[in-house]
């Protein structure tokens, strides 16, 4: 009887365990998008300590250049900034821990050139 039911125990947890995987496996989020104005964006989620950590990034090998950046999750606007490239790169990053709210997380970036109105941005489902 106790052998039975320690087999069955195991099996169980087994089953737990192998039904949690998916979920662990699934901590981050990346994505980064073709050409934008003179240059590439990057977009990334990833969980952190009951929140959501949201970095997006843009790159156009120049420096000085202003954008107007706004982030969404759901949305519901998570960040509004302006941000200005800057070297060595020509680049510049924003990143928040923002609520982890309940399902699925759709984070959208965009990133509008205050000189020129060219748009950057993209999303990610976390």
């Amino acid at each position: 009887m106790y052998t039975k039911t320690i087999g069955t125990l195991a099996l169980a947890s087994t089953l737990v365990l192998g039904a949690a995987a998916p979920a662990l496996a699934k901590g981050r989020v990346e994505r980064a998008g073709g050409s934008c104005a003179t240059g590439v964006w990057k977009l990334k989620a990833k969980a952190d300590n009951g929140g959501l950590d949201v970095e997006f990034e843009i790159d156009t090998n120049r420096n000085g250049q202003t954008w107007r950046v706004r982030v969404f999750d759901n949305g519901t606007r998570v960040i509004k900034t302006r941000a200005t490239t800057h070297a060595p790169s020509g680049s510049f990053t924003i990143q928040k821990v923002v609520a982890n709210r309940m399902g699925s997380d759709r984070i959208t970036a965009r990133a509008t050139n205050v000189a020129t109105g060219k748009v950057c941005g993209g999303s990610v489902t976390f």
